[in-house]
């Protein structure tokens, strides 16, 4: 029995892996629940039965959040107490995952303390050691630390997308196991969402200097309009995360609700703290009236955008 939480979904995922690799699991043994939309009885019946190829069965639980404070009305009716019945019974033909995207479990609850004692807990919230990740993803290639860094300024620090852009890498270098500066600018396609972030963090945090250093590097490759439009539809995510969150909604409920990622809705999370909602809503509104005033020809689209970000 596992219980793997944190916000990283990428190790998660990694750790899923070993452990089907380590037991010799066959893809037809593997069985997804969602226990947004399962009840807890149905999942529990299927980890005592026995597979129909006579196999160790792995169940995969998504969405675990019975495990943390939710306030999600589906996952408060499940009955834990049946969960906390096959955990003591502790004779398990099969493995189950329970898989929660969630920086922190619910320690006073009966079931979190039994599964600590009986089943497996492992942590995966932010790494402190991203470069020894990096490391790992390149496997045997060979890539010095400044590599590394513009990695991370191009691509951003979100495991997932750091693997899938290290594998394009590596399928392009294919023998050759040394990785360059030139590989990593030509190779890689620069998240611009993370000098948006940044340009609204600096803006959030009233550093007009490094604001308008994030605004100088967005400009070099995109035009003004599609800069307003981009962060009007961020502050818009902001607002509603933020109100979300108020209303008592998780993050991944929130994910799920905006159509966002975890790392996005996370972010806006982070930057709405120091904005009231009356202040994003004007901030929204001064944006419109922007873009309103460049198509008009009332103002230059660079002037205009720059006094934005000053005067805010």
């Amino acid at each position: 029995m596992y219980l793997l939480y944190g916000v990283e979904d990428f190790l998660i995922k990694e750790e899923i892996k070993k452990i089907i690799k380590n037991n010799n699991i066959d893809d037809i043994d593997i069985i997804r629940y969602d226990l947004e939309n399962t009840k807890l009885e149905t999942i529990i019946e299927d980890a005592a039965s026995i597979s129909l190829f006579g196999n160790k069965k792995l169940i995969i639980v998504d969405n675990s959040y019975i495990f943390t404070g939710t306030t999600n009305k589906k996952l408060m009716e499940q009955n834990t107490d049946l969960l906390i019945n096959y955990l003591n019974k502790a004779d398990f033909s099969n493995i189950v995952v329970f898989k929660i995207l969630k920086e922190k479990l619910d320690d006073r609850k009966k079931v979190v303390k039994l599964f600590k004692e009986k089943g497996i807990v492992k942590d995966f919230n932010k790494t402190s050691n991203l470069n020894k990740y990096i490391l790992d993803m390149f496997d045997n290639y060979k890539i010095d630390n400044n590599c590394i860094n513009l990695l991370v300024d191009r691509v951003g620090n979100n495991l997932e997308i750091l693997h899938q852009e290290i594998e394009k890498i590596k399928q392009y270098k294919d023998k050759d196991l040394n990785i360059s500066k030139e590989d990593i600018i030509n190779l890689t396609s620069k998240n611009i969402e993370n000098d948006f972030f940044a340009l609204i963090e600096n803006i959030v945090s009233k550093n007009k200097e490094k604001a308008m250093e994030s605004y100088f590097e967005i400009i070099k490759d995109e035009e003004p309009i599609k800069i307003i439009v981009v962060l009007a539809n961020k502050f818009r995510l902001i607002y509603q995360a933020k109100r979300l969150y108020k209303q008592g909604f998780s993050e991944k409920d929130i994910s799920n609700m905006l159509g966002n990622n975890f790392y996005a809705v996370r972010k806006c999370l982070e930057s709405g703290r120091n904005y009231s909602e009356k202040a994003l809503l004007k901030t929204l509104v001064s944006l419109a009236n922007l873009d309103i005033d460049i198509k008009t020809g009332k103002i230059d689209k660079y002037v205009g955008l720059e006094m934005f970000i000053l005067t805010l």
